[in-house]
């Protein structure tokens, strides 16, 4: 099987044999297979950047096929099919965004924290911006690593001890920190979404509004909040 294979220009040369009379695709060399490794890798690659294009149903192991130069069975042999690949992919994306969000929340001042989590979502959107618009999209098939939304509240969780430890010092009831780290998480989520393609103001820019809005909400916030709405239920 030949197909998708990279070349090697250190073929060695036959005996009696010149540049001028060999032929063109002997001087090109041999060529030697990728790795089970390097396919898998670049059957990932491409299937990213197709998924984020064109969405799961947009997308056909044929054409993931041909962008790699292979037969439509080595897509099978590596992923099982379409939807194996697809939830690899997220799998993958899922855990980068995660980390990168997490890994973020090191400083001891909340405000700094919460500068230091919208960087985090507007570095990732920025840098994995396939992997922005794919994780976006309703996923058609389960994911070990669960939704969008999911990973949403796992990133809130974690701002769930910060923001009740500032609770607790302001005499606030910490119980409600679920609540507000939900609504912090989901507002630079959200802003994150409508950035992936405005992409103005600047991330220092959109980052300080975030926080703006969000510290100074945080400094003048009443211990007891009342609706003024006609709903009081």
């Amino acid at each position: 099987m030949m197909e998708g294979v990279a070349t090697d220009s250190s073929t060695p040369r036959t005996p009696n044999s010149t540049n001028s009379d060999r032929p063109e695709k002997a001087r090109r060399g041999r060529r030697t297979r990728m790795t089970g490794a390097e396919r898998r890798q670049q059957l990932l690659e491409i299937g990213r950047t197709l998924f984020a294009a064109k969405g799961f149903e947009g997308t056909s192991v044929e054409e993931i096929a041909a962008k790699a130069g292979v037969s439509k069975p080595v897509v099978y042999e590596h992923f099982g099919g379409k939807e194996g690949l697809y939830a690899v992919v997220v799998d993958r994306e899922m855990r980068q965004l995660l980390d990168m969000v997490t890994g973020s929340l090191t400083a001891g001042h909340p405000r700094e924290l919460c500068e230091q989590a919208a960087f985090a979502l507007l570095d990732y959107i920025e840098e994995y911006t396939d992997g922005f618009r794919i994780l976006v999209r309703d996923s058609p098939i389960p994911q070990s690593t669960g939704s969008f939304a999911s990973l949403i509240s796992d990133i809130a969780t974690q701002v769930e001890d910060i923001l009740g430890r500032e609770f607790k010092a302001r005499g606030f009831d910490p119980k409600l920190a679920p609540l507000y780290a939900q609504a912090l998480v989901g507002m630079v989520a959200l802003t994150g979404q409508w950035w992936l393609d405005a992409r103005k103001p600047k991330k220092a820019e959109v980052a300080a509004h975030l926080v703006n809005l969000a510290w100074h909400g945080l400094d003048g916030l009443e211990a007891k909040p009342r609706l003024i709405g006609h709903r009081k239920n």
